[in-house]
């Protein structure tokens, strides 16, 4: 699967990002909404109705959100271009396999990262499996989705991504830092040198990490919310995703990998 089939396509999408998840009335949404029910800015076309004023209409959660693709999979694959609209009869199903389908994707983004970064084998040809089964699960109708074991599949792949990431880490620090699951919530990190530390799950909420160097650390699950990264190199961050970059504050002097694009809400 390309990169590009993991990025959202709102124009081939149900809006289900809008209908599918629940909404909490919160410094993200401006509004509660329940799991099912439109938000009321959801076009007839599908399509949002204040998307150029979100972050402004109080809705900054809407800007961060990426569902790896998951949304167009699912709308034209999963349920081949039958919408919840057309025909209501699928929408509980289509409910319920767009968060299985989301999960998959992002191991898919995930597994990509892996595979360029591993050359040594047997484990670069488990990656390519473990993406080719993962691929595969991704094309199967709702029943066969909403009876997959989700978190059984995760922690197989896991597994992978583990080891590729100490690999990866490994070639920049002999013995690179472990601060898995670390509080470091409003951590004065700036200008660290924080190069193959291994910051899974780590909270980051609000650091400090104006030109810390990020290179082949490892970010997956890391919640860099508010993190400041002006000026910041994670041009080659291990397991960066868009969700992560969007929901953090930067500029044009970040550095990101090819493969993210820079937010357009991050100043100038």
């Amino acid at each position: 699967m390309e990169r590009a089939d993991l990025r959202a396509d709102c124009a081939n999408c149900f809006g289900l990002c809008c209908v599918a998840l629940p909404f909490t009335a919160s410094s993200d949404f401006a509004l509660t909404k329940d799991a099912g029910q439109p938000c009321a800015n959801l076009r007839p076309d599908f399509r949002c109705g204040i998307h150029a004023r979100l972050r402004d209409s109080g809705f900054t959660g809407c800007t961060v959100y990426d569902c790896f693709g998951a949304g167009q999979k699912t709308s034209q694959v999963t349920f081949g271009g039958r919408s919840w609209r057309d025909d209501p009869a699928t929408a509980t199903a289509m409910y319920a396999a767009f968060p299985v389908q989301r999960q998959l994707h992002e191991l898919l983004w995930y597994l990509a990262d892996a595979q360029n970064l591993v050359t040594e084998e047997p484990l670069r040809t488990e990656l390519a499996r473990a993406n080719a089964e993962t691929e595969q699960l991704t094309e199967q109708d709702a029943e066969t989705l909403l009876a997959l074991d989700v978190a059984a599949h995760r922690a197989k792949v896991n597994a992978l991504l583990v080891r590729a990431g100490e690999l990866a880490r490994s070639a920049v620090r002999p013995k690179p830092k472990d601060r898995r699951g670390a509080d470091l919530v409003g951590a004065r990190l700036r200008n660290a040198d924080l190069r193959g530390v291994n910051l899974r799950g780590a909270y980051l909420i609000g650091a400090d990490l104006r030109g810390a160097d990020l290179r082949r650390a490892e970010l997956i699950g890391a919640d860099l919310r508010g993190a400041d990264l002006r000026g910041a190199d994670l041009s080659e961050a291990v397991y960066l995703t868009q969700f992560q970059v969007n929901a953090a504050r930067g500029d044009r002097s970040t550095r990101l990998p090819a493969t993210l694009s820079r937010p357009p809400h991050w100043a100038n």
